[in-house]
Parts: structure tokens; C-alpha cells; sequence
């Protein structure tokens, strides 16, 4: 072979190589992404490759290097060049900048949507279900005392405590209000809680219903009185009174015994009421003014104010107090004990709220009705006659008197869970 033919062959087989080498040393560096000339790379290289000679049939490529530590210490690039056979790169983050994480797994959204909300929801649930579980108590409670008072478990006898339904007479029955389309009875109490509500209702609807009759300022053409079944069915009337009071859903509403006289006291002696002056008011005068000096007792209620005359509060309880009181007629509506208006041994009521906690009461009452929606109870009047207010009050009547109006009235405290007055009754 001539020489000048194994020099072009030599030539062919180096650039062939060379070719071959430079391939393989581009595809190395774009790999590993490193950027020949860049100022901020850490470890330092010659720009210029340093290939293996042609004779070396294996190229020596440049050590790896740790991914992690290269995110690590590397500064990022603000440019790209634009190298040969290189794809463009993405521009990494300025050091000290953290992309926000990204949620792709369902559960872990659901987990922060219930988050603090969730959470919150949570606590409403739960305070709620405690409120309805303490009241479903205290009206257990309240329930089951009046059973006990009723059945003779407790020391304290009063009239009327174990005669039947039948027993009662009609016209002892006239406050219990009835509703038929609604189902519902309801005892009416003078001087608890009567207030004027906000039915959302036509008059024609329970809403009014319980917005009057509850608060009684009832009309008998909107509910009736159960005294008046005998009227209607005769001889079916007693049956029919106990086939709704088994049925229907039956309620009243209490208040402190001694705060109840005195509202009735303030709201009907201590201004001019002439009916309730000429049937009552006159009557304390006669029997105990000239005790206290009133030789002529006037003969209106206008005159008798005018004149600066009207019964003192010591005057109403001795008349509460005197036996010739209730022989000449029943005590009235007003002061009458609630066990004789409501008659709570022979009737068993469902519910049982009182004027202290009315608020609370009415809405658990109006829950179990299912009139929430339809009723609202405007805010308590804390104008109302106060149990602070009895001191007071009963500062000029004796404490022998109190007593014996204690006496007169503890059936109600005791059936209807109020406390003994002791400091009112023994200073």
C-alpha cells in the first residue's frame, strides 16, 4: 500500500474519532447541566476540553455530580445561552423564594376545609346539643317533682292535693285554654310574663294562638276554655276533657309566689283600675284604714287617688290573709295560688317554663311546637318586678304576716322548685 494512501486513511480514521469525541463530550455537559464560562459555578473547570488523545479507544468523561448538591450551592441563571443541540430550561427561583406547596390529594383539601370553619361548626353542634340535653334535664326536673309533691313523697299537704280530674268542679277549669286544630292546651297564669310578641303568622294560626293566649290577652274566638266542653257536649264533656288532656300537649308558665303578688299589687292598686278598686281596693280600706287613720273611704278610684288614698301593700297581704276574704268569694285570678288555677297534680303537664327563664324556655317550648320559624320573642323587660325588689316591698308588712303568707303560698314554692325565703321570713 502506498504511503500517501495510508496517510489519507490515517486522516480519515483521526476525524472520524475526533467527530466521535466531541458528540459524546457535548451530550456530558448538556446532561449534567454544566455551563462553560459561567462565574458563579463552584467548581472550577477549563473551558477548554481536554479530549483524549485519538489513540484512546475509551473517552474520559467528568466525574458526576450530586444533584442535591448542585441545587444547593449553585447559583441560579438569570439568562440561558443558547448552546447548540441544548432544549430550553425552566428559570429556577430566586434563592430565598419557596414555591407554595401544591394540594392534589382530596382528602387533604377536605381536611383543610373543615380546617378552623369546620371546627367552628363543630363547637356550635355540640354547645347545641348540650343546651337541648340540659333543658330535656330540667324539665325531667321539674316534672318530677310536682309528681313527688303530688303523690305524697314530700312533707307538705295542701287542698286539693289528692282529689281526681273528676273531682274538680267547671268553673275551677276555666283556665286551661284549648286549641283544637292545634293540639294544644295551655293554663293560663295572671301576672306571668304577658307580653306582646311578633306572630309571623295570620291571626287565624297557632302563631297568633300562642302570641296571645300564651301571653294572655287571649280572645275566646280564636281559643277556648275547657270549662265550657259542658255547654257543648253535656254529658261527654268529662270524657272528652280527658281524651285531650291524655292527647294534646299541655303547658304553663310560674313565677315566684311573692313576686307575683307584688306585680299584681303594683299593677292593680298602685294606679287608678276603678273595677278592680270599688271590688277590692275599697274593701281593704273599710276593714283596715281606720287603722292607719282613713276615716272616709272614697267611692272611686279616681277620687281615692286624687285624695292620696290606696291600699298599702301591708293592707293587701292582711286582706290575703283574712278568712273572711275567701268566704265572701274566691281569691282572684291574679293572687289566686297557680296549684288552683293550673291544678299541676291532676293534670300532668308536658312542659313546664317559668318568667325567670323565659327567654330560654319559651324558644325550647316554641322548638318542640315547631313554631320557632313563626314567633319571636322580643328581649326580656328588665323593667318587670324583680325577686331583689322583696325586701322592699314586705319592709312594712310584720314578720309574722310573712310567714303566714309563706304558709298561704308554699305549695307553689315547693311544687314549682322555688326557693323558701328565709332571710324575707325571719327579719
Amino acid at each position: 500500500m502506498g504511503t500517501s494512501r495510508c496517510f489519507r486513511l490515517a486522516f480519515l480514521l483521526g476525524s472520524v474519532l475526533m467527530v466521535l469525541l466531541i458528540i459524546l463530550y457535548w451530550d456530558d455537559v448538556g446532561a449534567l447541566n454544566l455551563y462553560p464560562h459561567d462565574p458563579h459555578d463552584i467548581y472550577p473547570h477549563d473551558p477548554h476540553p481536554h479530549p483524549t488523545s485519538p489513540s484512546s479507544s475509551t473517552p474520559t468523561k467528568p466525574p458526576p455530580r450530586d444533584t442535591e448538591e448542585q441545587g444547593t450551592h449553585k447559583a441560579p441563571r438569570t439568562t440561558e445561552p443558547d448552546w447548540p443541540g441544548e432544549g430550553r430550561r425552566a428559570t429556577p427561583k430566586p434563592p430565598g423564594e419557596h414555591p407554595l406547596p401544591q394540594v392534589t390529594d382530596s382528602s387533604e383539601l377536605e381536611e383543610r376545609w373543615r380546617g378552623e370553619e369546620g371546627k367552628r361548626e363543630e363547637e356550635r353542634v355540640r354547645q347545641a346539643e348540650e343546651k337541648r340535653e340540659e333543658e330535656g334535664r330540667r324539665q325531667e326536673e321539674r316534672r318530677k317533682r310536682i309528681s313527688d309533691m303530688c303523690s305524697g313523697n314530700g312533707t307538705l299537704e295542701f287542698p286539693g292535693q289528692f282529689r281526681t280530674f273528676d273531682q274538680i268542679p267547671n268553673r275551677e277549669l276555666n283556665h286551661l285554654i284549648v286549641d283544637d286544630r292545634h293540639e294544644i292546651i295551655y293554663c293560663y297564669v295572671p301576672k306571668v310574663g304577658k307580653r306582646t310578641v311578633r306572630p309571623s303568622e295570620p291571626a287565624s294560626s297557632l302563631g297568633f294562638f300562642l302570641g296571645s293566649c300564651l301571653l294572655g290577652s287571649f280572645s275566646l274566638t280564636q281559643c277556648f276554655c275547657i270549662c265550657i266542653f259542658w255547654r257543648k257536649y253535656g254529658r261527654l264533656s268529662r270524657h272528652l276533657m280527658r281524651v285531650k288532656l291524655q292527647s294534646y300537649t299541655k303547658f304553663l308558665f310560674v313565677r315566684d309566689p311573692f313576686v307575683r303578688l307584688i306585680s299584681a299589687f303594683r299593677n292593680k292598686f298602685q294606679q287608678p283600675n276603678e273595677d278592680f278598686y270599688r271590688q277590692f281596693g275599697s274593701v281593704m280600706l273599710r276593714r283596715y284604714g281606720n287603722e292607719n287613720g282613713t276615716s272616709r273611704v272614697p267611692e272611686s278610684a279616681a277620687e281615692a287617688f286624687k285624695a292620696g288614698i290606696h291600699p298599702s301593700f301591708s293592707e293587701f297581704v292582711r286582706y290575703l290573709l283574712d278568712p273572711q276574704t275567701e268566704q265572701e268569694q274566691p281569691f282572684n285570678e291574679h293572687w289566686r295560688q297557680v296549684y288552683r288555677l293550673c291544678h299541676p297534680c291532676q293534670i300532668q303537664y308536658d312542659f313546664i317554663g317559668t318568667l325567670e327563664n323565659l327567654e330560654d324556655d319559651a324558644d325550647q317550648l316554641l322548638r318542640i311546637l315547631g313554631l320557632e320559624d313563626q314567633i319571636k320573642f322580643p328581649p326580656s323587660n328588665r323593667n318587670r318586678t324583680a325577686a331583689s325588689w322583696e325586701r322592699d316591698w314586705f319592709a312594712e308588712v310584720p314578720a309574722e304576716l310573712r310567714r303566714k303568707l309563706y304558709s298561704l303560698y308554699e305549695p307553689d314554692f315547693e311544687l314549682f322548685g322555688y326557693p323558701k325565703p328565709e332571710s324575707l321570713l325571719h327579719h
